[in-house]
């Protein structure tokens, strides 16, 4: 948790486009209707030719970011870390882990992007450490019943010599959430081995947390994404609980229990620390935004959104929507009245680090197994990249048509797929170990970006990347797409454009008479959204058409296809 002095970088970033306008200079709550852009650093840009991505690389490309038109850019971990789960298992929260740079980076990082009036969101950890943390090799070292291990979560076994972990509660990574050590007790870990989850009822644990959100706010931090935002409360009462045949707490497990009272997710207690964390993030000015991630129910997820806590969630129901316009339709409508009800804004995602890339999901069938998918190379079954990506297109102008934050993945603005094929042996998610090769993970989405059309990683680096990029790449660089009439980018920087003068007001309203398999709906600031879902061309409404997805076929909208019309 020390600063490091950083050798200044001779070689200036890209010349900078117009500064784009900073919201909150005029709005403290910017991020209410705002575009951020999630950047994950180890495939972003790699400026030291080390084949990982770095935060100079991600300083250099900013303006691309800028050009693009967000308003935010959110990066996932950059701490000091093993990457036993990509930079999720974090050695210390306050600093930079070396291969990524410095704390004087991450200071020329931020004053860039407010430069080009971007905020800057970081990722914050608060439910597990790294096994590499101090306080957890102190924990190790200090033994059975000692303050280091209470704030960590260690147990005694079951068994004649404790040999059984405690409960039978699982990792979502699979196999056992216990890890046994040399002693014979077990600490818990919801996620891999190597992320010892914290005991958020040790007093120590809680102050460390409200440390590092001041530490990163006083570095000009706009904000925080919560990880795992549901999990920090515990009932951690002997004896502990077997959960039976629902020992993973998923959301289905979620359901057999009374709201708030599952073992360790979603608990009611976990509200009185994100209450106490807004008073830390009301304390600046502007105030610091935060948004949770939450694998909970609508109505549980409004709770975490509200403006005394977090003042944000995710919403996964719509990024787990099929592509149906009355499934979305419901989605859409009932996350607007959640949010609504939490006084706060909705929030709107499509892909992400832990998930299928949706210019590839969106095309599978509703019954597909997407592990099954992967492990098959992507070839069963097969996904037609240009049928895809014109899915892609259209459901990303859906997204940006409704009212709220959008939240965007890098490389999603080039139209990339994801990559399924990856062999197995360059895999990095702990995932495809620790369930004994029977899922593949998540790699295929974090494969590193392409910039150019040549070279050993496509402009992502001097040298290869850490990850493998397939041919197929080159014909979706920005190099291959800048300033290309019709391409994927072309359509991100003008929908980006237009939403900036169109947003105002966080309604819609459903237009009554629609064809079968067909969204449509008005913005009360005077346009509208249509989006063809249904297998043939549609007649479009009255109105001056600003952008749609794909050219219009003799003047109707084709399958697969959104418009925006002005009104």
């Amino acid at each position: 948790m020390t600063d490091r002095t950083a050798t200044p970088d001779p070689r200036p970033p890209h010349p900078a486009p117009d500064a784009t306008p900073d919201l909150s200079s005029r709005n403290p709550d910017w991020w209410r209707q705002a575009v951020v852009y999630q950047v994950y650093p180890r495939s972003f840009a790699d400026a030291d030719g080390d084949g990982l991505g770095d935060l100079r690389g991600i300083t250099r490309r900013l303006t691309h970011l800028a050009a693009l038109g967000v308003d935010a850019l959110w990066m996932s971990p950059f701490y000091p870390s093993e990457l036993a789960d990509g930079g999720y298992d974090v050695a210390d929260p306050r600093d930079v882990d070396p291969r990524l740079g410095t704390l004087d980076d991450f200071a020329a990082l931020v004053a860039e992007a407010h430069r080009l009036g971007l905020k800057v969101i970081v990722d914050i950890v608060p439910n597990h450490t790294s096994h590499q943390h101090v306080w957890f090799q102190e924990a190790l070292r200090a033994g059975p019943g000692s303050p280091a291990r209470d704030r960590y979560v260690f147990r005694d076994g079951k068994g004649e010599r404790g040999e059984l972990p405690p409960t039978d509660w699982q990792s979502v990574f699979g196999g056992s959430a216990w890890q046994r050590v040399p002693d014979g007790q077990w600490y818990l870990h919801l996620f891999a081995a190597e992320q010892p989850d914290l005991n958020w009822g040790n007093q120590e644990v809680r102050d460390d947390v409200r440390t590092t959100l001041r530490f990163w706010a006083d570095r000009g931090v706009d904000g925080f994404r919560v990880d795992v935002a549901h999990a920090l409360a515990k009932d951690l009462d002997e004896p502990l609980r077997d959960l039976g045949d629902h020992a993973s707490g998923g959301e289905e497990a979620l359901a057999d229990f009374p709201p708030g009272t599952h073992p360790f997710y979603d608990r009611d207690e976990v509200h009185e620390i994100y209450r106490d964390w807004r008073k830390i993030l009301d304390a600046y000015s502007p105030p610091r935004m935060a948004v949770a991630e939450a694998w909970v129910p609508g109505a549980r997820r409004a709770l975490y959104a509200r403006p005394d806590e977090l003042g944000q969630a995710f919403n996964f129901e719509y990024l787990q929507a099929a592509w149906d316009a009355e499934e979305l339709r419901q989605v859409i409508t009932g996350s607007l009245r959640t949010a609504h009800a939490a006084g706060a804004s909705a929030t709107w995602v499509l892909s992400n680090h832990d998930v299928v890339r949706h210019a590839s999901r969106l095309m599978l069938p509703p019954d597909t197994d997407e592990n099954a998918w992967l492990l098959s190379g992507g070839h069963a079954p097969a996904v037609d990249p240009d049928a895809g990506l014109r899915r892609a297109r259209a459901a990303t102008l859906l997204m940006l048509a409704l009212p709220g934050s959008a939240y965007l993945y890098q490389g999603e603005e080039l139209g990339l797929p994801e990559v399924a094929d990856l062999p197995t042996e360059v895999l990095q998610d702990p995932i495809w170990e620790q369930t004994g090769h029977v899922r593949k993970g998540r790699d295929g989405c974090r494969v590193p970006l392409p910039w150019t059309t040549t070279g050993p990683s496509y402009g992502f680096g001097a040298a290869g990347a850490w990850l493998p990029q397939p041919p197929s790449f080159a014909a979706y660089a920005v190099e291959a797409q800048d300033g290309a009439e019709g391409s994927t980018l072309e359509l991100y920087r003008t929908a980006l454009r237009l939403r900036r003068k169109l947003i105002d007001g966080e309604t819609l309203n459903w237009a009554e008479e629609t064809p079968e398999g067909v969204l449509q709906f008005d913005r009360g600031d005077g346009w509208r959204c249509v989006s063809n879902l249904s297998p043939g061309p549609v007649s479009l409404p009255a109105g001056e058409v600003l952008l749609t997805s794909a050219p219009l076929e003799d003047g109707r909208l084709g399958p697969d296809t959104t418009a925006w019309l002005g009104r």
